[in-house]
């Protein structure tokens, strides 16, 4: 009876731990154990969990960051942290940055944007926008106390991740099929919620009034994407996920080193 009783309670748990590894399989190529599986329900579940996972990439950016300090200047530690968190996300994001701003950038009609946006191939507009966000994060955090660059690596990660996947709550998956399809299910605002405690509040330390004016500025720029997205698509795709992502980091990135410039 007791070895029943503690099954039904472990069990909620295993399945928590479970989406949260879905999460970190799907997000990362971190490797995970098998017994985790794939079901696509798992998928839309763990998406209250991608801030999180957000917050563990930032984290090893920032430890790199941090390490790589010790031995070179600061425009060279970030650029290693940069690369280290490209290699363990696959540069999952920033692909969807660089094929979003291709359609956008290329495309008159929905289908065509929808077309280009499938394409596999990265043309001008995209690597342009790549060279442009990248080399802004580069500059940005080189020009930040190292302190305060670390931790916004982990607030950044996290909180925009919580901003691209608030899109689940308001807009329509717009394709058929796709990678992001088991993802791009309605979110309830329960799981929204959780999402928001694990994304939001790391921006809220060491100074939140920064951390508040950078949920600010993170909210008016999803209203404005959501809009966009609406207007060119009528909803959103994974790709657009992507390019929301890579904006809010940035945004928000700028915003400390205003903050503490001003």
């Amino acid at each position: 009876m007791r070895l029943r009783l503690l099954l039904r309670w472990l069990r909620p748990l295993l399945m928590e731990l479970r989406y949260l590894l879905s999460a970190m399989g799907y997000f990362t190529r971190i490797p995970v154990p098998r017994w985790v599986g794939y079901e696509a329900y798992y998928l839309n579940a763990s998406a209250r969990y991608f801030p999180l996972v957000g917050a563990l990439v930032g984290a090893l950016g920032a430890v790199v960051y941090l390490g790589a300090l010790r031995l070179w200047p600061a425009n060279v530690a970030v650029l290693l942290s940069l690369a280290a968190t490209l290699l363990v996300t696959g540069a999952f994001h920033e692909d969807g940055l660089a094929d979003s701003v291709d359609a956008f950038g290329g495309a008159y009609t929905r289908d065509d944007t929808l077309r280009i946006m499938h394409d596999s191939r990265i043309g001008a507009f995209g690597a342009l926008a790549l060279l442009v966000v990248l080399g802004l994060k580069w500059q940005v955090l080189a020009a930040l106390p190292p302190a305060r660059a670390a931790w916004l690596m982990i607030g950044a990660h996290a909180a925009s991740r919580m901003g691209a996947i608030s899109y689940l709550l308001t807009l329509d998956y717009v394709r058929p099929e796709g990678r992001a399809k088991p993802v791009a299910q309605r979110l309830s605002w329960r799981a929204m919620a959780w999402a928001g405690s694990t994304g939001g509040l790391w921006l809220l330390w060491p100074d939140w009034r920064m951390g508040l004016v950078a949920l600010l500025v993170l909210l008016l720029l999803r209203i404005g994407l959501g809009r966009y997205f609406v207007r060119r698509l009528g909803g959103y795709t994974g790709d657009c996920l992507g390019m929301a992502q890579q904006v809010f980091e940035l945004a928000i990135y700028l915003v400390g080193l205003a903050w503490i410039s001003s």
